[in-house]
């Protein structure tokens, strides 16, 4: 089995447009405008026009309070650009507005979409997380908000970068939303006001699981393919575009246990390994089990595989010393999070279980970034994204030299892994290159223990 393919994520924005719009928290609200741009209704660029950009819209749409459009679309594919409008303007035709010549394609398309805007709209950035810090950077120096996908960057370079962009945008007054989507979500929010006034007592460790089939497996560029845009495409099976699928993957759990910790862990050390991947290219292993250890000793013990015909499970749980809390219990909503008073979460001993059904987590972000936009409410989640980012780094980091990481190391690290990113064109090599083998490099624990590969 499979969950991403049942997962109720932005993927899915055509079969559940009209729940999440009946659902939307702020559907016929009065709400005073502040728009910047001295118009009310919020224009919106779509830069990374793949199914998490397009459900990105699709949010953004659903949205009370005031007219939202998309007028611009950029894109390096030209498929994935055109499939997107054409499903866009299929189910919100009144609210796309994207003639032929507001579609770009090619790697400065960004900056042309984006000039499309005033000051005061929405750049929306779902491109692989390498581009984030390009494409943010124009965005703060155009004064546009921004709605930008997890994870936010990938190595340690990329990290430092990030945030001091975020210090700008705050100091410009910009708002930053992150597809950190667990954080928005009501029985989340409810179940930590729980742990906070000691429901479960003290918290001793947490586990988190995302083990399902294959992900992020690449077969060898096929002949006459462009090698730079099919690592873009592929963006769960290189680490320089995507973080792989570590990163890709398991940030929720990461960043939903930490919320409950109310910390982010000091240190990691993992281990993993590529058991059945064939003639696969990728840099990916197929599992990861990473020990998290927060400033009071604290654990989180987190497991990713990605094999078919093994045990699965999506979720992630708290233990205390009063009792225990689901935090997730498949996928990542609804979340169905529940406090026992034992360890052995078992009917009998259920203390508190969140209402169902639950507001959707996807919709509830949009609904707050456009909140703050529209009420200039102070809204900048840039530096949580990218500790969330680096935390999540910092496990796939261990597993892959074989030692132990600590955050600081990981924020500190020299290993950029596409230093020249913000300079690609459709003519350049991919910044990761094969050997004369026609594999690319992977992680090597205990051989090369300085750098990922």
């Amino acid at each position: 089995m499979n969950p991403e393919k049942n997962s109720a994520s932005r993927r899915d924005f055509l079969k559940n447009t009209g729940r999440i719009a009946a659902v939307s928290a702020l559907a016929g609200m009065a709400i005073p405008h502040v728009h910047a741009a001295g118009s009310n209704t919020i224009q919106l660029a779509l830069v990374g026009c793949g199914g998490r950009g397009t459900g990105a819209v699709a949010n953004a749409f659903s949205v009370g309070g005031g007219p939202i459009k998309l007028v611009a679309m950029a894109d390096v594919i030209d498929k994935r650009l055109e499939g997107s409008y054409l499903n866009l303007n299929k189910q919100f035709r009144d609210q796309t507005d994207v003639p032929e010549e507001r579609k770009f394609l090619g790697f400065d398309a960004y900056k042309n979409a984006m000039d499309c805007l005033k000051p005061g709209d929405v750049a929306i950035l779902t491109t692989p997380a390498a581009f984030r810090w390009v494409h943010i950077g124009y965005a703060i120096q155009r004064g546009i908000h921004v709605f930008m996908e997890k994870p936010v960057t990938v190595d340690g370079p990329s990290s430092r970068k990030m945030l001091a962009l975020g210090e700008r945008a705050s100091k410009k007054n910009l708002k930053v939303g992150v597809g950190l989507m667990c954080r928005h979500c009501n029985a989340r929010a409810e179940l930590l006001r729980r742990i906070k006034e000691g429901e479960i007592g003290d918290i001793l460790a947490m586990r988190a699981y995302r083990m399902h089939g294959p992900d992020g497996v690449a077969a060898p560029v096929p002949a006459g393919t462009s090698e730079l845009l099919y690592q873009i495409r592929r963006f769960h099976s290189f680490l320089w575009s995507g973080g792989g699928s570590f990163s890709d993957m398991l940030i929720h759990n990461i960043d939903e246990c930490c919320w409950m910790k109310e910390a982010w862990p000091v240190r990691a050390q993992a281990l993993g390994g590529r058991h059945y991947r064939g003639n696969a290219v990728d840099q990916n292993f197929d599992n990861y089990s990473v020990e998290y250890t927060f400033a009071d000793g604290t654990k989180l013990f987190l497991y990713g595989r990605f094999m078919n015909k093994c045990y699965s499970e999506f979720a992630s749980y708290a233990h205390g010393t009063k009792g225990s809390a689901v935090i997730s219990t498949f996928m990542h909503t609804p979340a169905r999070c529940r406090l026992y008073k034992g360890q052995n979460q078992v009917k009998s001993d259920l203390l508190w279980s969140a209402p169902q059904p639950e507001l959707s987590p996807y919709q509830l972000e949009w609904n707050q970034l456009i909140d703050a936009i529209r009420r200039d409410k102070p809204y900048n989640e840039v530096r949580r994204g990218v500790e969330a980012s680096l935390v999540t780094a910092m496990g796939r980091m261990a597993a892959h030299i074989g030692q132990v990481v600590t955050f600081d190391q990981m924020l500190h690290c020299t290993h950029e892994f596409a230093p020249g990113v913000d300079r690609l064109t459709m003519d350049s090599p991919a910044p990761l290159q094969a050997g004369s083998n026609g594999k690319y490099p992977i992680p090597q624990p205990g051989i090369v223990t300085d750098r990922e590969y």
